[in-house]
């Protein structure tokens, strides 16, 4: 990958890459890790729930490197697709590539932490560094975070709800709502036929008590 020419530019990939440098135990690594991500020595980032894989070059050395992130549980991702439902745009904002904050300001408020702090990156890699994560694994860091930047669903999918995953549950969720509001309309229906019958039977005991012929339209 190629360093983005203007730099991280939204407020989630900063968030992301502020978790990078609290991950970091010395700066040193840090500056080492981000001159190797910037020299493209890092290879294709596998994205799994919760996985970051990757291979990192280094002179005529090659490392691999895998970073764990927790992922949400069940109960969170259901919450979580519901902060995203629960207002119009957001869905659409997020295929866009934007992340808006008041979503997860949202999520946060009902106990689903979508951005991760430094203390959850936890890293190995095959080099022989005592400190984890080294500079190879920062150097992955610092790559996902450009992912990060350009398509915040790919966080999402590192905290274990990729974009199918997604789509598909919001896609269900929606078809629920339309069955309930189709049902509601059904019952809407019989009662309206309900209180139409009421009236006529109505009419039909007033005009029997007059004495009145019965009009065919009332029977």
């Amino acid at each position: 990958m190629v360093a983005p020419r203007t730099g991280i530019r939204s407020w989630w990939g900063k968030a992301w890459h502020r978790a990078v440098e609290e991950a970091a135990y010395v700066d040193s690594d840090l500056r080492a890790g981000r001159h190797i991500a910037r020299r493209g020595e890092v290879g294709g980032i596998s994205i799994a729930p919760g996985s970051l894989l990757a291979a990192v070059r280094e002179g005529d050395d090659a490392w691999t490197v895998e970073v764990k992130v927790p992922v949400l549980t069940d109960d969170e991702r259901r919450t979580l697709v519901d902060v995203v439902a629960a207002e119009a745009g957001r869905v659409a904002a997020l295929l866009a590539g934007e992340l808006a904050h008041d979503l997860v300001e949202h999520a946060e408020e009902t106990g689903v932490e979508l951005l991760p702090y430094g203390g959850e990156l936890a890293a190995s890699c095959t080099c022989d560094a005592y400190l984890d994560p080294c500079r190879h694994a920062l150097a992955v860091l610092i790559q996902t975070g450009w992912l990060v930047d350009a398509d915040p669903l790919v966080l999402f999918a590192v905290r274990g709800l990729d974009r199918e995953s997604l789509l598909a549950t919001l896609h269900e969720r929606s078809g629920l709502v339309d069955q309930r509001a189709g049902h509601v309309t059904d019952l809407a229906d019989d009662v309206e036929v309900a209180a139409d019958a009421v009236v006529r039977a109505q009419r039909l005991v007033e005009l029997m008590e007059a004495g009145e012929e019965l009009p065919d339209g009332l029977l």
